[in-house]
């Protein structure tokens, strides 16, 4: 496990006007990363497992990632500026002779979110921008109560 990060999950996701909210945290805080409406999908499709009539651009990635013994071990939503999360996507490669390799990708963490997803891989938040997010569990709640059709992880 990475150092001065902390663990989080996706908790629910959300459809909005503009895309997706996509709401992440843990038992301390939940706060929401907005996406656009095609990744807020994915995502959704990811966590509830369900089948698609063919492959999505995440689901490419992944079947390319695999072919080439690759896999996301985790990823770390590592920045926040000017309103925009970034992310960094850290894949473990493994060669023919079982030598093991680290890659770290920057990378949307709305792409890195799909992914970590569809392969089960952790998902973390530095501890920086973990102090910073605003917790947005009591809405998250409310939208709950009020009906609101909220995809929720399967874990």
């Amino acid at each position: 496990m990475p150092s001065q990060v902390v663990q989080i999950q996706v908790r629910a996701v959300l459809p909005t006007s503009g895309g997706c909210a996509v709401f992440l945290g843990n038992d301390e805080k939940i706060f929401v990363i907005y996406v656009d409406q095609s990744v807020g999908a994915a995502i959704a499709m990811f966590m509830k497992h369900t089948p698609k009539e063919r492959p999505q651009t995440h689901d490419l990635i992944g079947d390319i990632l695999l072919a080439l013994g690759t896999k996301v071990d985790h990823i770390v939503i590592n920045d926040f500026q000017n309103g925009v999360y970034f992310a960094r996507l850290i894949l473990q490669a493994e060669n023919e002779l079982q030598e093991k390799k680290i890659v770290e990708i920057d990378a949307r963490p709305s792409d890195s979110i799909a992914l970590a997803i569809q392969q089960e891989a952790d998902i973390y938040i530095s501890e920086d921008v973990w102090s910073e997010v605003e917790d947005m569990s009591d809405v998250l709640k409310k939208m709950e109560d009020r009906g609101f059709e909220v995809t929720e992880n399967d874990e």
